[in-house]
């Protein structure tokens, strides 16, 4: 299989996971076999790691947030940054980690929970690790746009129609 036909496929999956393979085998014009051969592939490669459903939780009417946690770290001695990512992941409540560049050097994902349990969250778990210099929590207020879908509905024109 190509690299080519690989990024084709997972662009079409990381857009909609919910296609079936006889759908991107149609839409890329290639064999079923190759579709399913090179997915089955891809997974055992870990490339593509899972599937997930993209939720509008304003449409849910749910009442919780999602926040965004800057931490500033004093990475460790001969694993840098990658046991403190560890220690952060393991909580339950976290739902990514990645590290960064700029002012902080970890960024933490929570999703989903009331405004009080992520500050408790932050106040008791992260802040408390000994290598957290800092953190800066930002919650979500409106979700624009997540992972290339748009949670915003077109303007619909509320002109009022005039006739002569």
């Amino acid at each position: 299989m190509s690299r080519e036909i690989r990024e084709k496929i997972l662009k079409m999956i990381e857009k909609n996971s919910k296609r079936t393979h006889e759908e991107i085998a149609v839409m890329l014009g290639l064999e079923l076999e190759v579709v399913t051969e090179t997915i089955e592939q891809l997974e055992a490669e870990k490339v593509i790691c899972g599937y997930h459903t993209l939720v509008n939780w304003d449409k849910a009417e749910d009442d919780e947030v999602s926040a965004v946690i800057e931490l500033k770290v004093n990475p460790q001695r001969g694993s840098g940054f990658d046991k403190i990512a560890e220690r952060v992941y393991q909580y339950p409540e976290v739902d990514a980690v990645y590290l960064m560049s700029g002012a902080y050097d970890l960024l933490v994902e929570m999703r989903k929970a009331p405004m009080k349990e992520i500050a408790a969250f932050v106040a008791n778990r992260l802040s408390t690790i000994d290598e957290v210099q800092s953190t800066a929590t930002h919650f979500i207020l409106k979700r624009y746009k997540d992972h290339g879908t748009l949670f915003v509905e077109e303007n619909k024109d509320q002109r009022m129609v005039v006739s002569p």
